[in-house]
C-alpha cells in the first residue's frame, strides 16, 4: 500500500486514481496526525507526502512530519511533493531522509517512474541486507553483462554488485572516481544491464561545453535561432530520448548551465532554441566526476539542488592503487588486445614485469597503465616484455618532455598530460594573465580555474 498525505482533496483524489490505474493499492489522509497513525498501525510500502499542511507555507510542518515518519520507520521510502519554488525545501527534506522529490504540477508518467524506481531500490536494498553472501566475479558475470570490465578485487566486485542492483531501475546515478578509473565503462555497464539497453547511450563531456553553447549543444536549435544557426541541430537530450545520457565531468559545468540542466532533469521537458514548443523526455541520467561535488556545494561552486537531483545513487570507483591485485589482470588484458592489433601472436608480459607493474603508483590509473603497456610494446619490439621495457620508458617520460611547439609522438602522452602542459605553457607565455590565457585556450575563467585545480597547477603560478 502507498500512503498519500496531502491536505488538498483534489490532489489526494488525483493521486489515488493514478496509483489505482497503475496497479498500486493506495490510502490517502489529510493531516500529519492521520499519517503517523497509519504508519504505526499498518506501515505502507512508500509515502507520497506534501510539504505544507497549514496557512504557514514554509514547509516546516512537512519537514517535522518527515522526521517523525523516519523515526517510526527508518527504512520507509518517502517521496516529497513540492512546488518548483520550494526546491530548497525539498533539498532539506532529502537531507532529512527523503528518497526523492517531485514538483507540482507533476507529469503522471514521470511520477509513476519515480515511484517504481524508489520502490525497486528500497526492496533490492532490503534483499541485499538479508543476503549476506557476496557474489563472486563468476556469479556476477552469469547474472549481468560486465564483459568490458576487468578485475576481481573485492572493492571492484562490490561496485559491480551495486551496478547490477541499480541498473534495473531508472535511478539517477553519480559515479565518482579519479581520472582514468573507468567511469565511462561503469556508465555503459549500467545502461547495458538496464531495460533501456536497446535504446541510445549518449555521452556528453560537459567539461568541453562553454555556457554560451550549452543550450544549443544539449537542447538543439532551429535554423535561424541565432546568427550562426544555418541548419537545424539535434540536441544531445533528443538523441538520448528513450535511452541513457551520460554526463561526464559534471563538476566542470558552470553555474549558469547548472540551472538549465536542473530544469530539464526535474521537469523532464526542454525547449529547442528557436522553437517554443516544450518537448517531453523519457531518459535515464548518469553523471560522473573526478571532483568532490559535496565540497564544491559547500564552496558555492555547485548547486545543492542539482547535486541531490543527480545522486539518488552514488557509485565510487576505487583508484587502481587501491586494487593493485587487478593490475596484472589489466596488463594481460591490454596485451591480449595489442596481440591482435599488431598481429604479434607471441606477445606476452613476463611474470617479473607483472610484479613490477603491480608495485607502481600509477596516478593516472587504468588509462596510464594502458598507455604504459602499449608504449612498451611499440618501443621494445620484443615478444616478451620484461620490467626493463617498462622501466626504460617510464624514465624517458620523466627525463624527456616535448620541446615548446613540438607535438608529442603518438602514444607517449595522455590527453590529460597534454592539456596540463598546454596550460602551463600558456601561463608562461601570457605571464600568468588568467583572462588572456583563458581566451587563448577557448575557455571561460571559471573553466580555466577548474582545470588548474584538476591538474594541481598552483594558482600563484597564474598570478
Amino acid at each position: 500500500m502507498i500512503l498519500i498525505v496531502d491536505d488538498d482533496l483534489a490532489v489526494r483524489t488525483s493521486l489515488s486514481l493514478l496509483l489505482k490505474q497503475a496497479g498500486y493499492p493506495a490510502k490517502s489522509v489529510a493531516t500529519p496526525a492521520d499519517a503517523l497513525r497509519v504508519v504505526r498501525e499498518a506501515p505502507p510500502r512508500l509515502v507520497l507526502m506534501d510539504m505544507n499542511y497549514s496557512l504557514d507555507t514554509s514547509g516546516q510542518d512537512g519537514l517535522a512530519l518527515l522526521r517523525e515518519v523516519k523515526q517510526l520507520a527508518p527504512q520507509l521510502p518517502v517521496i516529497l511533493i513540492t512546488g518548483w519554488g520550494s526546491i530548497t525545501l525539498a533539498v532539506e527534506g532529502m537531507k532529512a531522509g527523503a528518497a526523492e522529490f517531485v514538483t507540482k504540477p507533476w507529469h503522471n508518467d514521470a511520477l509513476l517512474q519515480t515511484i517504481r524506481t524508489v520502490l525497486t531500490l528500497s526492496e533490492s536494498s532490503a534483499e541485499g541486507e538479508a543476503d549476506s553472501s557476496a557474489l563472486s566475479r563468476r556469479q556476477l558475470d552469469r547474472q549481468y553483462s560486465f564483459r568490458s570490465i576487468v578485475g576481481q578485487d573485492a572493492q571492484l566486485l562490490q561496485v559491480l554488485r551495486n551496478v547490477g542492483q541499480v541498473a534495473a531501475t531508472d535511478a539517477s546515478v553519480l559515479i565518482e572516481g579519479e581520472s582514468g578509473t573507468g567511469k565511462e565503462l561503469i556508465a555503459e555497464a549500467i545502461h547495458q544491464n538496464s531495460h533501456r539497453k536497446n535504446q541510445p547511450f549518449v555521452k556528453v563531456n560537459l567539461g568541453g561545453i562553454s555556457s554560451s553553447l550549452f543550450e544549443s549543444e544539449m537542447f538543439g536549435h532551429r535554423r535561424g535561432a541565432f546568427t550562426d544557426a544555418k541548419t537545424d541541430r539535434l540536441g544531445r537530450f533528443e538523441m538520448a530520448n528513450g535511452g541513457t545520457i551520460f554526463l561526464d565531468e559534471i563538476g566542470e559545468l558552470e553555474l549558469a548551465s547548472q540551472v538549465k540542466l536542473l530544469r530539464v532533469l526535474q521537469d523532464r521537458t526542454y525547449e529547442v532554441l528557436g522553437d517554443s514548443k516544450p518537448r517531453r523526455l523519457d531518459i535515464r541520467v548518469i553523471a560522473a566526476t573526478n571532483r568532490n561535488l559535496a565540497e564544491m556545494v559547500a564552496q558555492g561552486r555547485f548547486r545543492e539542488d542539482l547535486f541531490y537531483r543527480i545522486n539518488l545513487i552514488t557509485v565510487r570507483l576505487p583508484a587502481l592503487r587501491e586494487r593493485a591485485q587487478d593490475i596484472p589482470l589489466l596488463a594481460q588484458h591490454f596485451v591480449d588486445g595489442l596481440r591482435a592489433t599488431y598481429h604479434r601472436p607471441a606477445l606476452k608480459v613476463s611474470t617479473r614485469a607483472l610484479h613490477w607493474l603491480r608495485e607502481q603508483p600509477l596516478p593516472g590509473n587504468i588509462r596510464e597503465l594502458k598507455n604504459l603497456v602499449e608504449r612498451a610494446v611499440l618501443v621494445s619490439g620484443k615478444e616478451e616484455l620484461g620490467p626493463e621495457d617498462f622501466q626504460a620508458h617510464s624514465q624517458r617520460m620523466v627525463l624527456r618532455a616535448p620541446e615548446p611547439g613540438e607535438l608529442p609522438a603518438p602514444g607517449t602522452m595522455t590527453l590529460d598530460e597534454l592539456e596540463a602542459q598546454m596550460i602551463k605553457q600558456s601561463l608562461s607565455h601570457y605571464e600568468g594573465n588568467i583572462s588572456r590565457v583563458a581566451k587563448a585556450l577557448g575557455l571561460s575563467r571559471g573553466a580555466l580555474y577548474r582545470r588548474l585545480e584538476k591538474h594541481s597547477i598552483p594558482f600563484d603560478t597564474a598570478e
